[in-house]
């Protein structure tokens, strides 16, 4: 994904929802064999802990494609600066573990099999990638921006970037031991000063490519526009909160 850096403040106001997961995917992945683990999209380091505490003995291996996500990442043993669909390991891992990053790299029918080619003999491919393209609060980020800015935004051909586990499985099933499976998680949100919860979730990541393109007052009109159809797809419940379903795609790839 190209376009302005991340905002890794508002990124990380989440940081508790985001990294839950995260825990559940390290949770999912067995034995390693020898080797380093690589955090495919670390971002500021949320998992770091997580796979330092799993893995103590393990050379722990940062990498992201944002500066200044890299900047704010702590406890891994190397950072590197790189673009997934371009990155290769300078030696073979024994995990690639990657939360939440993948979505935004297309082509997975090639990207999933060179992934797993990378590991070493015994090794695993971890993913989480949200597939929540469908629910209110991604689908209304289309529907604003069409409807304010059509010169900009068209949709017509638009296609979701992670698939339905029936559409990725043929992909997966060749590369090894595969477990793949989909969780809703049910966040919920509390009130915030400026606008609706659920956009400041969102404005962090689905949001982005919108906002890349906005200049100062057209983001104001567009939040204003989310805001509103928001509080009519997750309306406010009587302790002042509001319930957030978000559906994430996991698998994991043992080489065999």
């Amino acid at each position: 994904m190209t376009g302005k850096e991340w905002d890794v403040a508002t990124y990380q106001r989440f940081s508790d929802l985001r990294l839950r997961p995260a825990r559940d995917l390290a949770a999912a992945i067995g034995i390693l064999p020898q080797g380093d683990i690589v955090d495919l999209g670390c971002g500021a380091g949320s998992a770091a802990p997580l796979l330092r505490a799993r893995w103590p003995d393990r050379r722990l291996i940062g990498m992201d494609a944002s500066e200044a996500m890299l900047t704010k990442a702590e406890g891994y043993d190397d950072l590197n600066h790189a673009d997934i669909a371009n990155w290769r390991p300078d030696t073979p891992p024994a995990l690639i573990f990657s939360n939440a990053v993948l979505q935004w790299v297309p082509d997975h029918s090639s990207l999933f099999p060179r992934l797993v080619q990378m590991l070493r003999p015994g090794g695993w491919l971890g993913v989480q990638m949200p597939r929540q393209t469908d629910g209110a609060s991604h689908r209304l980020i289309r529907e604003v921006a069409a409807h304010l800015f059509p010169d900009r935004f068209n949709y017509t051909d638009w296609q979701p970037p992670v698939v339905p586990p029936e559409a990725i499985w043929p992909v997966l099933a060749s590369l090894g031991q595969v477990d793949l499976w989909e969780t809703a998680y049910i966040q919920p949100l509390a009130a915030q000063a400026n606008g609706h919860p659920v956009r400041h979730f969102t404005q962090s990541t689905a949001c982005r490519p919108v906002l890349d393109q906005l200049d100062p007052s057209e983001t104001a009109r567009f939040f204003a526009a989310y805001d509103a159809a928001l509080a009519v797809a997750y309306p406010v419940q009587s302790d002042g909160r509001v319930l957030f379903p978000f559906l994430r795609q996991f698998f994991t790839i043992q080489v065999t």
